[in-house]
């Protein structure tokens, strides 16, 4: 034992020599495990569209999701809430079986064409396998928050190709108004390493080009800036439309129908028959393409609305996924309808809308500022900013994570939001 006078002094040195030793295998079981499940979402997706006649056996599909939660995740089941209340109010060590569950429960959704996405899978995976650690080092209940931290920002990062969101994500998502800097080490590191280890693994993640019309054509001016504020207006609004309506939807499933494996049965009738009715499966599954083709050119306005519904029907009904990539299919979709109305380039609005209805239906601004820095180049940057915040203040204090407390009213006023 160091003299107690060089103790203060050695206290980061040994800080940072254990948050390394532990975040490092977070990263690495987080980003190997993300790196599995994106090879296994793609070749389920490659054969829903090969074989577009599977969408009818999505209730059968839907039903069996549903038994087998009800039969083996029962203390599971609540996913991303149930990492961010264990963060909050650490009582047990999180099930090692969350992570098979949501991870067969993701692919068989995207299999068979539910409209759902994929950061809660990696996100739940990243923190079930993370909290495997707690047992191994002895943690305590503080440092166990930081642990679960680190896991649900190394699958954020991972799934999606973002680090640094992803570290700041892991930070800002327990509650509004606050953000917890002693967890800002792992967490950072976390998410960087998990990043690198998926990259190892070969993982490939989409790149969306804003093209030459988007900000070299754009410059920062007032009237830019103040279209940009009326969009993050209407993305704010859009976020907190998804998450009331997912909620109200798997509200009234649970309400009205009491054997859970009959809701997804249903919710997966309801969406095969609207694939039918509308000739069309542009509003399920990931929807990547759609997304992509936001940037590039202008498509139908009510495209956003279609995954919107799609999704909320998915989700609400228990589907198993995320919510974050329908949100990102939702906003730039709906910033490419709202870009001649705003005389702004649609791929402009398009990637705006991309990272600010997810921030405002997360309560995350600065976590969507920063993806679309990443994504989309640091030009962005203040247009990013601007949507972002706008859209965060204008979705009220209800966010997609039922889990995620409430330390500050937006407004700065008590109530205010």
């Amino acid at each position: 034992m160091p003299p107690y006078y060089l103790q203060p002094l050695l206290r980061p040195y040994a800080y940072l020599a254990k948050w390394t030793v532990i975040a490092s295998l977070v990263a690495a079981l987080a980003g190997s495990a993300s790196a599995f499940f994106l090879y296994a979402l793609d070749t389920a997706t490659a054969w829903r569209q090969a074989h577009p006649a599977i969408v009818w056996l999505l209730p059968l599909a839907g039903f069996a999701v549903g038994w087998i939660y009800l039969r083996f995740g029962r203390g599971v089941e609540a996913g991303n809430n149930l990492l961010i209340d264990e963060i909050h109010d650490p009582k047990q060590v999180v099930p090692l079986r969350l992570a098979p569950l949501v991870l067969g429960g993701t692919i068989v959704s995207h299999l068979f064409g539910a409209s759902v996405g994929r950061e809660g899978t990696a996100v739940q995976m990243g923190g079930a396998l993370a909290d495997q650690l707690t047992h191994v080092f002895r943690l305590r209940h503080e440092d166990r928050r930081i642990l679960l931290m680190a896991g649900i920002s190394a699958g954020f990062a991972s799934v999606f190709g973002t680090p640094l969101a992803g570290a700041i994500f892991g930070l800002e998502v327990l509650a509004v108004g606050r953000m917890r800097y002693d967890a800002i080490f792992p967490c950072m590191l976390a998410a960087i390493v998990a990043d690198q280890a998926g990259l190892a693994w070969g993982v490939q993640h989409t790149h969306y080009a804003l093209g030459a019309q988007g900000l070299a054509g754009t410059p920062v001016t007032a009237l830019a800036l103040l279209a940009v504020m009326a969009a993050g207006v209407v993305f704010g609004l859009a976020g907190m439309l998804f998450a009331k309506a997912t909620h109200a939807a798997g509200a009234f499933m649970k309400r009205r129908i009491g054997y859970a494996p009959l809701r997804p049965l249903l919710g997966g009738a309801v969406i095969a028959l609207a694939v039918w009715a509308i000739g069309t499966e542009r509003y399920i599954g990931l929807g990547i393409p759609v997304i992509a083709d936001a940037f590039r050119q202008p498509l139908a306005p009510w495209d956003w609305f279609g995954k919107f519904a799609f999704t909320v029907a998915s989700l609400g009904s228990g589907f198993k996924g995320g919510e974050v990539t329908p949100l990102f299919y939702i906003g730039a979709t709906l910033g490419n309808a709202l870009a001649p109305l705003l005389h702004l380039p649609f791929s402009l609005l398009a990637g705006l809308g991309f990272v600010a209805v997810f921030a405002g239906a997360a309560n995350t601004p600065i976590a969507s500022t920063v993806m679309a820095i990443e994504l989309f180049g640091p030009e962005i940057a203040p247009y990013a900013a601007l949507a972002c915040v706008v859209s965060y203040l204008f979705s009220g204090h209800t966010g997609i994570y039922h889990a995620q407390r409430r330390h500050h009213a937006k407004t700065g006023r008590p109530g205010g939001g």
